[in-house]
């Protein structure tokens, strides 16, 4: 490179290159710090598209909750 890489930038591609060697690390990751943390660290640590499975597997839980319970 013939710039200098930004801090910002320089763990952004870190980031990437973590996520395409190991894709489900991010996750375990996650679900391993919502034990101690709390849902906004549960909810960044997933991204967009992680939070976006879990409030789909929450509808269908409450879904499937309603059909089989009433």
């Amino acid at each position: 490179m013939s710039e200098k890489e930004t801090p910002e930038r320089q763990r952004e591609r870190l980031r990437q290159e973590e996520l395409k060697k190991n894709p489900t690390g991010n996750l375990n990751d996650a679900f391993n710090r919502a034990n101690n943390g709390s849902l906004v660290d549960l909810v960044g640590s997933l991204g967009w598209k992680g939070t976006g499975i879990l409030i789909l597997v929450i509808i269908l839980g409450v879904i499937i909750y309603s059909v089989f319970f009433r």
